[in-house]
């Protein structure tokens, strides 16, 4: 076969021109929405992570605190764990957040407290999310909380 008898190829079709672009245009709006998908929920993640701790700090400092108050001066210290009051617990825990600034670093911070029947100081905090990206069908306020816990024992 000679160089002159080789298969041409042949003029393009019309309908194929241009069948790229929506193509590639697809793909980048996909990647731009995953994008924003792992960047927000990476944001979630960490502030979730930081309100874990702060409530596990929480905790501890209402179970310590908690357990300081007229309790322990009118009837002594139990034998294992010191006895704490939802009273008492909330103001150390609203002490606590003050301290550290979790108003300034979380504005809109709730939270909320629990002693159960094992002394058991529970302290469940929520703030409103502040995502870095938003996207269609985001929401749009959402919040994130997290819940620690801790008990005071008598050594």
């Amino acid at each position: 076969m000679t160089r002159s008898d080789a298969p041409r190829p042949g003029p393009r079709l019309r309908a194929e021109r241009g069948q790229v672009t929506p193509l590639i245009v697809g793909f980048a709006l996909i990647i731009a929405l995953t994008i924003a998908v792992v960047i927000d929920a990476t944001a979630a993640y960490l502030q979730r992570s930081e309100l874990s701790t702060l409530a596990d700090g929480a905790a501890l400092h209402g179970a310590d605190l908690g357990a300081t108050g007229v309790d322990v001066y009118t009837d002594g210290l139990p034998d294992e764990r010191l006895r704490v009051t939802v009273a008492t617990v909330r103001a150390a825990v609203a002490d606590y957040l003050r301290q550290v600034g979790a108003h300034g670093r979380y504005p809109g911070l709730t939270f909320d407290v629990g002693v159960g029947s094992d002394q058991r100081v529970t302290v469940e905090l929520s703030a409103p999310l502040d995502l870095p990206l938003t996207f269609p069908g985001s929401p749009s306020s959402p919040r994130v909380g997290a819940t620690g816990s801790a008990v005071s024992s008598i050594d």
